[in-house]
C-alpha cells in the first residue's frame, strides 16, 4: 500500500480474486479514498459487489478502480 495526500494506492497486479477484493476492503478500513490496480479480469465483478454492498462509490479507470466512500 502506499498513502498518498487523500487517498490510498493498492497495488494488488498479478494477485488472483479474491486478493483484491481483500486488499480493498482492508485499505477502506482507514481511508476515505483507494486506488486500487488490479489486473485479474474476475475482479471487476467482485470489486462492484463489495462497493455497492458498502455503499461506496467506484470508478473504473485504465488498470484499475478508484474507490470513495459515499457522501450520501
Amino acid at each position: 500500500m502506499i498513502e498518498a495526500p487523500g487517498e490510498t494506492i493498492v497495488d494488488a497486479r498479478g494477485m488472483r480474486c479474491p486478493w483484491p477484493v481483500l486488499r480493498l476492503a482492508r485499505a477502506m478500513k482507514g481511508a476515505e479514498a483507494v486506488i486500487l490496480l488490479t489486473d485479474d479480469p474476475a475482479a471487476p465483478a467482485e470489486i462492484d459487489a463489495l462497493a455497492r454492498s458498502s455503499d461506496w462509490d467506484l470508478i473504473e479507470i485504465s488498470g484499475g478502480f478508484s474507490v470513495r466512500r459515499s457522501a450520501a
